[in-house]
């Protein structure tokens, strides 16, 4: 099974002026032109840039052979995406292909968590490309196939949701979750003191902590400065992390192979852009947390912390951390400090916005994907249901 190659009779049947087509992947460096010159053109999320997609290529499993999906509008490069075909048996014995969507099909690997995913678009044409790419995708499905789509942008969900009604596929949902964050225009617009916005028990919560670690011998707030100071900090971060996950009977993020050289390469390029941001947090000389944040469009994402945890429950370091981090990002004329999609108890006591953010698979509408869909559901009900009744059960980290 295999996704037929384009026609001028077939290739451009909803969007006459742009034209799809799938390749096999050029050389790196001619790759990365190709990409940085379209992403310079285009509103991307920071997961479509080069910075996230380069090491994600040049990491990729061994057997993982992606392929370039490219649009042009009259002979213009207006869109790029990558494909990863993974074969599967369903309920393990009906043979089919999935077609995924930034992802590689490799569990541990894509635990790296792409979210805000879509087609890297001229931001000129850029819902016309991100419709005309999904549709040519959704039309080329054989009656085994489908397509994978993980941690969507709205807007790109809601080009998938039109396809599924456009070509009579069923979209069904693997991951239902949401992104929540703090948008700055809020806090501004209410007289621009984040903290006095916040409910009473949480803006208690966040001073009795502060008053706390300061008794210590006094709070810093500090992001590293070069590569090398945020190289140490996210190896302290890991420690950190490691030892509240492992408390808890779970693996936490740096278990996956991946995660440690994926991210320590994206650090390396990153940071001397102003695209990543490490953040320590310490009372009386010693760390109490880390921050490990995106910086893209103005906009501040966070994607990993660790915290040192203490018996006495007054002190919460993860919430009192993210409070600095956002002041700090406020201070500094941002937009916003996002949590992205991760569910955690701190995202709805200090979000002022939300949005749904979903993980979704597009195909014909089979009884073999209705029963799996059925099967997911069913699954996902009864180990939720185990996991919180458990006490002190809280969602797993990004990346585990």
């Amino acid at each position: 099974m295999s996704i037929r190659p384009p026609t001028d009779a077939d290739g451009t049947a909803a969007h006459p002026d742009i034209d799809i087509a799938l390749h096999p992947l050029p050389p790196a460096e001619a790759l990365r032109r190709l990409w940085t010159d379209l992403e310079a053109r285009s509103d991307s999320s920071f997961f479509l840039s080069w910075l996230w997609i380069g090491p994600w290529l040049a990491l990729m499993p061994a057997g993982v052979e992606p392929q370039l999906l490219v649009a042009r509008r009259a002979g213009e490069l207006v869109g790029l995406a990558l494909l990863c075909p993974r074969r599967h048996r369903r309920f393990g014995l009906l043979r089919g292909r999935r077609w995924m969507l930034h992802e590689t099909g490799d569990r541990a690997y894509d635990r790296l968590f792409m979210e805000y995913n879509g087609i890297l678009a001229d931001r000129r044409f850029d819902d016309e490309v991100t419709a005309a790419a999904l549709l040519w995708l959704g039309e080329r499905l054989s009656g085994a196939d489908e397509l994978v789509l993980g941690g969507l942008s709205a807007a790109a969900e809601r080009a998938a949701r039109r396809v599924a009604a456009q070509t009579g596929h069923t979209l069904q949902v693997r991951t239902a979750d949401s992104t929540q964050w703090v948008d700055f225009a809020l806090v501004r617009a209410g007289g621009g003191d984040f903290r006095g916005g916040l409910g009473r028990n949480t803006r208690a919560a966040v001073n009795r902590t502060e008053r706390l670690y300061e008794a210590r011998g006094g709070l810093d707030y500090r992001v590293a400065g070069s590569v090398e100071e945020a190289l140490e900090d996210f190896a302290a971060l890991e420690v950190l992390h490691q030892a509240g996950w492992q408390a808890r009977g779970q693996s936490g993020a740096f278990a996956n192979p991946a995660f440690r050289p994926f991210h320590e390469r994206l650090i390396t390029t990153g940071l001397p852009r102003g695209a990543v941001r490490l953040c320590r947090i310490s009372a009386g000389g010693r760390p109490i947390g880390y921050l490990y944040n995106f910086v893209h469009r103005n906009q501040v994402m966070n994607y990993q912390g660790g915290f040192a945890f203490e018996p006495d429950n007054r002190l919460k370091p993860g919430l009192l951390s993210h409070v600095l981090a956002i002041e700090d990002a406020l201070a500094r004329g941002e937009d916003g400090y996002d949590f992205m999609s991760t569910p955690a108890g701190h995202k709805p006591l200090l979000s002022n916005a939300e949005q749904p953010m979903n993980w979704l698979t597009l195909g014909p509408d089979r009884l073999s994907r209705r029963l799996e869909a059925q099967w997911r559901r069913t699954r996902g009900l009864l180990v939720d249901a185990a996991k919180r009744s458990l006490r002190g059960w809280t969602a797993p980290a990004k990346g585990t």
